[in-house]
């Protein structure tokens, strides 16, 4: 349940925060090539202004959560949003690469505490039954802005722009948000001092709170292995299409994009979806669609039935997903912030080990196991996650 007298959580701004934090993580992929231009730099080089952004997002989750339980999460959302506004501003302004690679890797620190943030604000103010819709308008934020985030990295890199101007865009929303999230009221007064008071105690537990909780484990363990097998393949569709299909990697790209476009299907549809099916069998339908479409990208009869693969993938992703950001945010209600930057970071965490793992065997141009092994897995996780949220629904309903 949502936690009493707990402000009410501003959906729109929430979104809108997400949408600005995503789009920094995609903004940069379009430019690569300005980068290596300007700054004399080859294309690997230039790849690092990615990496230094991704690793300081994923290592900070384990700061963030914690912080904001104990100092409220509207507070710590909005500076982080102003940091990132700060630090996007001064990477637009950097003289040399080495300054742009510092400010990058703070901006990536900064961005850490705003998704995750607001998914456990989400969780505090939103009942159980309500989570899982609720938070799929945060999805249609987050995955709005990787696309868009895209988009205008490939615009600003083919004009005068350039990147400093995409980060001067990103720059001035963030501090927008900023601005109206601090101005947003909360329910009450006496709310706000309720959660002030009970935000230490609910710090002091921290990450261990969340990690002596059993079905946090499981939930961690599952999103770990989603991180592992899909997004660590899920990295080198492009690549596996350019090779296998003869696809440019443009072509190849906007093909892989279209997972996002499954995300935002269901992001729309997601009240209903959840109404019919409920989430036992949602997150057995979600690690079968994704094995489906995996298992589909592998047997091609002609590279143009890749979209509709493409989606299928994406729906499926999110259908099995958003059912574990649900649970992420009720793992341990005493400590939710701390326990929704876990989750991310474990996520983070798989998906890194994915990436280099899948890597060799894309040196091996072994694309049937790029494909099959987490087509299978995925099946076992997301029927083997279900059969575990049956069994935690038989024993609370016996106890």
């Amino acid at each position: 349940m949502a936690m009493t007298g707990a402000p009410r959580a501003p959906v729109p701004l929430l979104a809108a925060a997400a949408f600005f934090s995503a789009a920094a993580l995609r903004v940069c992929d379009s430019l690569l090539p300005r980068f290596a231009a300007e700054f004399q730099r080859s294309a690997g080089e230039s790849g690092s202004l990615i990496v230094a952004f991704a690793v300081a997002y994923g290592l900070m989750q384990l700061v963030s959560g914690p912080l904001a339980d104990r100092f409220g999460k509207q507070r710590m959302m909005t500076l982080a949003l102003a940091g990132s506004g700060a630090a996007s501003a001064a990477a637009a302004l950097a003289g040399s690469f080495d300054a742009l690679l510092a400010w990058r890797a703070l901006w990536g620190m900064a961005a850490a505490g705003i998704v995750p943030l607001a998914m456990a604000w989400i969780g505090d103010a939103v009942a159980y039954e309500a989570r899982q819709a609720t938070l799929a308008r945060l999805l249609l934020g987050t995955l709005s802005g990787m696309v868009i985030g895209q988009l205008l990295g490939g615009l600003c890199a083919e004009t005068a722009l350039g990147w400093r101007g995409a980060f001067v865009v990103l720059s001035v929303g963030y501090w927008t948000v900023a601005a109206l999230l601090w101005r947003e009221p909360s329910r009450t007064g006496a709310a706000m001092a309720a959660l002030a008071t009970a935000a230490p105690a609910a710090g002091r537990g921290g990450l261990g709170a969340v990690l002596a909780q059993p079905w946090a484990r499981v939930v961690l363990v599952a999103v770990f292995l989603e991180g592992v097998f899909l997004l660590g393949a899920l990295s080198y569709l492009p690549t596996y299409l350019h090779a296998r299909e003869g696809l440019g990697l443009a072509a190849a790209s906007a093909v892989s994009a279209l997972y996002a476009v499954g995300g935002l299907a269901y992001a729309v549809c997601a009240r209903r979806v959840v109404g019919s099916l409920g989430e036992i069998r949602m997150a057995a339908a979600g690690g079968l669609l994704m094995a489906t479409a995996l298992a589909g990208l592998w047997l091609l009869p002609h590279w143009s039935a890749a979209a509709p693969l493409a989606v299928l993938l994406g729906f499926g992703t999110y259908l099995y997903h958003n059912t574990l950001q649900t649970h992420a945010t009720q793992m341990a209600p005493q400590a939710r912030g701390s326990a929704v930057s876990l989750f991310s970071f474990s996520l983070f965490t798989g998906q890194s080990l994915g990436v280099v793992a899948f890597g060799g065997l894309v040196d091996l141009q072994a694309y049937a196991a790029l494909l099959l092994l987490p087509a299978a897995a995925l099946a076992t996780i997301g029927i083997g996650f279900a059969v575990s949220l049956r069994r935690r629904a038989a024993a609370i309903a016996a106890g």
